[in-house]
């Protein structure tokens, strides 16, 4: 292949009669022996007991209901069981639906595989593409600039310039996935941190002051994800299993979500902003910083990065343009939008997706013929969460058709006369705390939402009482770097420790579920028209 770079013919001659495979093996390094032990691992054995723990509810388990509904609950525990140990590659469980619902005989493969293309899916995928042509054009870094360098303030405040990272990070994680908008934040946080003197040379002040800047980047990016449908795969995993266990009922829109999620984020960030201010910012801070960091330098760095291009400005117009569309498809119920025109057939995923083939039309007026994005960028796009997606709502529809939802129902009779005020924070504590072990917020959101619809209908109050602040509560996890990979990212930086993580995750975890506690019963039932009950909802396909 070398051969067509090459314009001698010498060389063109040499790369044809070469061999197209090696004539000698390569060098490899000494290979282990075959032992037993090398199979008897906890993998391995995690491997056998997701299909074990399926054969023996199959075999054992009597759910005085349908066969099929036994059988999903078999189905269920092999691919949970994967999920929750990594046995298998958490996008290769994913796929385990679409051959293990044909073979257990709930749904035909077609059927499932419907579930893993629907509006919500295309949402992802449009968003994901903007997000990497703003990376591609480092968009995220004039911003974050842009905003440091208001907030920071002169002389310096090193409080308003946490701040002014919040807000940025905030921003950003909005409308990108966690992971892709820490990576894309943190070097800006180090980019502030390399004006400061070496961490050992470093006083004391400062020290705290350099890993208040690392833990705002990885607290404000899933605080920021919660404000928009876009924000985290757990909000979309949410609406998708809204549309698909009550599909009569209204659909959570983009322009829903943000009149919920936005409030509740901002109250958030807030809380947030205060804690690490607390604990980390001394009155003597100022006075340390001073002498690095200042407004000169933000704005010398901004400057380095010259007047913005055609592409940058090209980027943010459509990124601009899909804001708009998004927020104006339908506004309030007598102010139908736009998307009236279309006799509703238009979803936030249609737009998404429409955006983004812009980009791959306008021209980027850095090389001739060259566009916005090409498809070798589309490399990095996340498929690992679309296959997830994709898998949450196939087993949420096959908890529905085999019958699996009305024995959970019955199971949960015991909670009908709860008090919900007592359920809510509880519902949001215990998703916080199983989010802390499961590294994927995603995953863990899948496990939960179900089951929480199910607990609400019991209770007979509106099951979004439950299922909107237990999947909000997956993003609060705080407390481990491998509670979430956007947590990771902060704690390669080696500026955090784990008791950093703690000292600042446990009150931040009590702040979320406060807010969510007292946003959803309040804010939450305006927006989301929560004040219907249960027997109010459409009724549900159980065929």
């Amino acid at each position: 292949m070398t051969g067509e770079h090459t314009p001698t013919s010498t060389s063109s001659d040499l790369n044809l009669k070469a061999p197209l495979l090696p004539l000698h093996d390569p060098v490899q390094p000494p290979r282990t022996p075959f032992t037993l032990k090398s199979i008897l691992t906890l993998k391995n054995f995690y491997v056998i007991l997701g299909p074990l723990l399926s054969l023996i509810i199959c075999l054992f388990v009597n759910l005085d209901a349908p066969a099929s509904s036994r059988k999903m609950l078999a189905l269920i525990a092999w691919v949970f069981c994967w999920w929750v140990t990594t046995a298998v590659p958490l996008p290769v469980t994913s796929m385990c639906p679409l051959f293990l619902f044909p073979l257990f005989g709930i749904a035909s493969a077609d059927s499932v595989a419907h579930s893993y293309m629907d509006d919500v899916i295309t949402l992802v995928l449009g968003s994901f593409i903007l997000a990497l042509a703003v990376e591609r054009y480092n968009v995220h870094r004039r911003l974050a600039l842009k905003v440091t360098s208001v907030f920071c303030g002169e002389p310096l405040n090193p409080r308003l310039m946490l701040l002014g990272l919040c807000a940025t990070t905030f921003f950003v994680s909005m409308w990108m996935h966690n992971v892709a908008a820490a990576v894309m934040m943190m070097p800006v946080a180090t980019g502030i941190l390399q004006r400061l003197p070496p961490p050992p040379e470093q006083s004391e002040v400062v020290n705290k002051f350099s890993r208040a800047v690392v833990l705002t980047v990885v607290y404000a990016t899933p605080i920021g994800g919660i404000s928009t449908l876009t924000g985290t795969g757990v909000n979309l995993i949410l609406v998708g299993m809204w549309k698909s266990l009550v599909p009569g009922a209204k659909p959570i829109s983009f322009n829903t979500w943000f009149f919920f999620g936005f409030p509740v984020a901002i109250l958030f960030l807030v809380c947030f902003w205060c804690i690490v201010c607390l604990l980390y910012v001394r009155k003597t801070s100022a006075r340390a910083l001073s002498s690095y960091l200042s407004k000169a330098h933000l704005k010398r760095d901004l400057e380095a990065l010259g007047p913005m291009s055609f592409a940058e400005i090209m980027v943010l117009s459509v990124f601009g343009l899909l804001i708009i569309l998004w927020m104006t498809r339908r506004i309030t119920d007598d102010i139908p939008g736009w998307g009236s025109f279309f006799h509703g057939l238009v979803g936030d995923g249609s737009v998404s997706v429409m955006v983004a083939v812009l980009l791959f039309i306008i021209p980027s007026m850095k090389q001739e013929g060259e566009k916005l994005m090409d498809w070798n960028e589309c490399k990095k796009l996340p498929w690992n969460l679309i296959l997830l997606l994709g898998a949450g709502f196939a087993l949420a529809d096959g908890v529905q058709s085999s019958g699996l939802a009305d024995v959970l129902s019955r199971a949960l009779d015991f909670l009908e006369d709860a008090p919900f005020w007592a359920i809510a924070p509880a519902v949001s504590l215990m998703s916080s705390i199983i989010t802390e072990f499961i590294t994927s917020n995603d995953a863990t959101a899948t496990l939960l939402i179900p089951l929480l619809y199910h607990i609400a209908r019991t209770m007979h109050v509106h099951p979004l009482l439950l299922m909107v602040p237990g999947a909000v509560a997956t993003e609060f996890a705080f407390w481990l770097p491998t509670s979430t990979p956007s947590n990771v990212v902060g704690f390669a930086t080696g500026h955090i420790e784990i008791q950093d993580m703690l000292k600042i995750g446990v009150p931040l975890k009590v702040a979320g579920i406060a807010v969510l506690s007292i946003l959803m019963p309040t804010l939450g039932a305006i927006v989301f028209g929560t004040d219907d009950y249960i027997q109010r909802l459409p009724k549900i396909n159980s065929t």
